[in-house]
């Protein structure tokens, strides 16, 4: 099980969303999402970072991509942007049954499911639940089909402890979760993961694969 620690960057809290992504990248802690879990069926592995940290209310993450191909089709909150040029982050406390997917296509729009143990038991947050989440992309928010090529985008994004009933103030000494980057509808589908996950197929819905997320400072 890999690890990382999340430092408590105040200032994000008195900045905008636009200018989060450069703070993360000087003072969050970065790391890749680079595991290729199924080689044989989907080797491509497109060049994925994120830099991590919190503030009093929320998490913030910044995704880094470098890539083949690109797709923004979905054009509102909670439609299968997992389908589009997508990353994903999935999060659970410590001892609790109940796990959140938050998935944002690269223009932002995004899909959250609230889980009980696994997929078949789940229930998407409301709209204004999401209308919370700032998100930021480097890409703008206009959508678009597939487009080849090369690409590197960012996208920026920050999650209220609220919407993973954490309250404010009293966070847990650690929480547990995955990154992942894919995108199932384009031209090379991938599947790749921070946390290895051992499973004969793809399937991101897997708890008992997360990593652990520890809060400093």
């Amino acid at each position: 099980m890999k690890s990382l620690s999340i430092p408590f960057l105040p200032k994000l809290n008195d900045i905008p969303i636009s200018q989060a992504s450069d703070f993360l990248d000087e003072n969050g802690t970065r790391f890749s999402v680079e595991e290729v879990n199924w080689p044989e069926q989907f080797g491509y592995k497109p060049l994925t970072t994120v830099c991590i940290g919190y503030s009093h209310s929320a998490i913030f993450i910044l995704f880094q991509v470098h890539g083949n191909c690109l797709r923004a089709a979905c054009t509102k909150d909670n439609q299968d942007v997992y389908k589009d040029s997508c990353v994903e982050f999935f999060v659970k406390q410590e001892n609790c049954d109940i796990y959140y997917n938050f998935e944002f296509n690269c223009i932002g729009i995004c899909k959250v499911g609230r889980h009980i143990k696994d997929r078949s038991h789940a229930t998407d947050l409301s709209l204004e639940q999401l209308q919370k989440i700032e998100r930021w992309s480097s890409l703008g928010s206009r959508s678009f089909n597939e487009m080849s090529g090369i690409f590197s985008w960012e996208l920026c994004v920050s999650i209220p402890f609220e919407l993973i009933d954490i309250e404010p103030g009293i966070l847990p000494e650690k929480l547990l979760g995955n990154f992942y980057k894919c995108a199932d509808a384009t031209e090379q589908p991938h599947y790749v993961s921070w946390n290895p996950i051992k499973t004969e197929k793809p399937d991101f819905h897997r708890p008992d694969f997360f990593g652990e997320l520890a809060f400093i400072g």
